[in-house]
């Protein structure tokens, strides 16, 4: 599994998330990487509610908003929307590590983690005919969000602090999947 953080987002041109880029090969065509890769970026967050991949959101007319989150885009090829799920729960319990470690306190509640009591993050996992995919966002800046939400920038991080934070997450989540790649391979069936 590989990791690419497009940096000049972080620098001088963000992207704006709008639920379009949920889609085989987005990564391919902002890394030029092949294979099942994890991306990650700055920017705005625009969900409206036709773009929505969830279900329950999409027929209670829910919309995700945010002025400024860091996002992540998984692609995987080969492999089940369960197992897209199982990747997406990691991730999520790999980000609560991670911030538990810098002295965070955050309650995770199935795909999303909350801190006092404020939504921090939006997850989904889907399929696609070739993939499954995944969007990971956690608030920056939480402000324009439709519910009480937190961000990096409540909790005192700067921007050099999120990229730290993404490029930490990252390296761990992709090993902890190369991991359990490597189990997979020396089992002996039974």
């Amino acid at each position: 599994m590989k990791f690419v953080i497009l940096e000049k987002t972080f620098q001088e041109k963000m992207i704006t998330y709008t639920g379009v880029e949920l889609r085989p090969h987005w990564c391919l065509e902002k890394t030029g990487v092949y294979g099942s890769i994890i991306t990650a970026f700055l920017g705005p967050c625009e969900v409206k509610t036709e773009h929505l991949v969830d279900w329950e959101d999409k027929l209670a007319h829910d919309f995700i908003r945010a002025d400024q989150m860091l996002h992540f885009i998984g692609e995987w090829f080969g492999g089940s929307l369960e197992s897209a799920v199982l990747y997406q729960r990691l991730f999520i319990v790999w980000t609560q590590t991670l911030l538990m470690k810098r002295g965070v306190q955050c309650t995770r509640i199935g795909d999303d983690l909350f801190i006092q009591d404020k939504k921090f993050s939006v997850s989904i996992a889907t399929i696609s005919p070739v993939s499954t995919l995944i969007h990971w966002g956690l608030n920056v800046n939480s402000n324009g969000a439709p519910v009480s939400a937190i961000g990096f920038k409540d909790l005192g991080f700067s921007q050099d602090d999120v990229l730290s934070f993404a490029k930490e997450l990252l390296t761990h989540y992709c090993e902890e999947i190369k991991d359990i790649h490597q189990a997979l391979c020396k089992v002996k069936p039974v």
